[in-house]
């Protein structure tokens, strides 16, 4: 059977390029590698990008949760003390947690773009996943939370 390496980059439509370009740059530390006309290309390793941002004007309507289409887009952190930093940095750059979820194996944090686009977060224990823990609530450790009434799920 032929199968993809691995999933190579998202497209998601942004209204304001350079909102969202600050937003990816100075929130995620992607670095912009590529622009042209309402379109920015945007990659956290050695890579023509991971992210491509398409500006649609100001007018144009925001996600709906209740259409198709996707859900988040997730970047993996590559530690859990990572992962801890990263929800720190968040909360400083004033982002909206929306939630903190384990997931089994994994650990996400939960927030969205200036448009609404879906993000997360997260850190996965390889180790966990290979004893088949499915089941939320088992990840053994959780973040240091530095503001309360984020939503647990």
């Amino acid at each position: 059977m032929v199968r993809p390496k691995q999933l190579g980059h998202a497209n998601i439509r942004v209204r304001d390029l350079e909102r969202s370009e600050k937003f990816y740059t100075e929130v995620l530390g992607l670095k912009v590698n590529h622009k042209r006309d309402n379109i920015a290309f945007l990659s956290v390793r050695e890579h023509s990008h991971e992210l491509a941002i398409r500006a649609m004007g100001t007018d144009a309507p925001g996600p709906d949760a209740s259409h198709i289409g996707t859900n988040h887009f997730a970047w993996e952190m590559e530690t859990f003390d990572d992962l801890q930093a990263m929800y720190h940095h968040l909360l400083e750059k004033g982002v909206h947690i929306e939630r903190i979820r384990d997931n089994a194996f994994s650990m996400g944090i939960y927030f969205s773009d200036p448009d609404g686009n879906g993000i997360e977060v997260y850190y996965e224990d390889l180790e966990l996943y290979r004893r088949g823990v499915w089941e939320r609530g088992h990840f053994p450790r959780r973040l240091e939370e530095a503001t309360p009434g984020v939503s647990r799920s």
